[in-house]
Formats: structure tokens, C-alpha cells, sequence
């Protein structure tokens, strides 16, 4: 992301773990990339918060990766509350033609149900300004990765 925002635009993610925040930081070597991204060591479900007043109703695309850090404690993970939170935040914070990008894991414990509220979000977007499509890495099988895109029309 930050190779096609770079040089002007910017990058922020959110984690609460510390560790994720490590690992991207340390990925980032090329300075001019690295001015061009902010980490926050805080919930997604913030995001409105932290971002500046002057960029809501302007970011192009949120991404949301859920469930729990590959390699990482597998009991911390996203949780239904925060993510539906973060989602209504990056609706609102979302340009004209912006998109959100959303990876669910249902094969994890409480990765069902989060899946299942995530779909439920998106159903009951307003159709006249969102649009959306949901995509099973393995159709029929209920435990593969779904990916929910989001576009807002205008």
C-alpha cells in the first residue's frame, strides 16, 4: 500500500499488539515510504479518533485483516464489538468511490460468528450509497477465508 500512496499520500494501521506494529515498522526500510505511514498501538474501532478531522470523508481504502497474528498468541483476536465499530467508522471516514476491504477467518474459535456479524454489517448498508460483494476462498467450505468489499458510490 505505502509503494502506491508514496510520496504524498499515507498509510495508517492500527494493531494492539505491539508486536504487529514491530513487524510492519521493521519491513518498512525505504525512508521515503517510511514518512509516509503511522502506526497506532490501538483498536481499529478507533480509527475515526486517531485519523485527522481533515481526512475523514477522504481515505480511499481500509483494509481489515481479522482474526489473530499469524505467528502470535491465538487467543488474542478481533473481536465482534471492535470490528463492527471499525467498520462503521471506516464507512463514515470513506470517500466517493472508496472502498473497504474486509478478510474474515470463520475456522477459528469466535471466527464464525464475527464472519456472521460482518455479513450482517454489510447487508444492512444504506444500497443507495454502498455497495457489496462477498467472496468464499473455497465456496463451501464453511471454515475458508471470505473477503467482504465495500464501495461506497458517492
Amino acid at each position: 500500500m505505502l509503494q502506491k500512496v508514496a510520496p504524498k499520500g499515507r498509510v495508517y494501521g492500527f494493531d494492539i499488539q505491539q508486536s504487529a506494529l514491530e513487524s510492519a515498522q521493521d519491513r518498512i526500510t525505504n525512508p521515503i515510504l517510511r514518512n509516509c505511514l503511522t502506526l497506532f498501538h490501538r483498536s481499529h474501532a478507533e480509527m475515526d479518533e486517531m485519523l485527522p478531522q481533515a481526512r475523514h470523508g477522504l481515505v480511499s481504502a481500509v483494509m481489515f485483516n481479522l482474526g489473530y497474528l499469524p505467528g502470535g498468541d491465538k487467543s488474542v483476536i478481533t473481536r465482534s464489538e471492535s470490528t463492527l465499530a471499525a467498520l462503521s467508522a471506516a464507512s463514515r471516514l470513506l470517500s466517493p468511490k472508496g472502498i473497504i476491504t474486509i478478510v474474515a477467518y470463520p475456522g477459528h474459535a469466535g471466527g464464525a460468528q464475527e464472519c456472521e456479524q460482518v455479513r450482517q454489517w454489510c447487508a444492512q448498508l444504506d444500497s443507495g450509497r454502498f455497495e457489496f460483494e462477498l467472496i468464499a476462498a473455497k465456496p463451501g467450505d464453511q471454515s475458508a477465508p471470505r473477503l467482504f468489499a465495500v464501495n461506497r458510490k458517492f
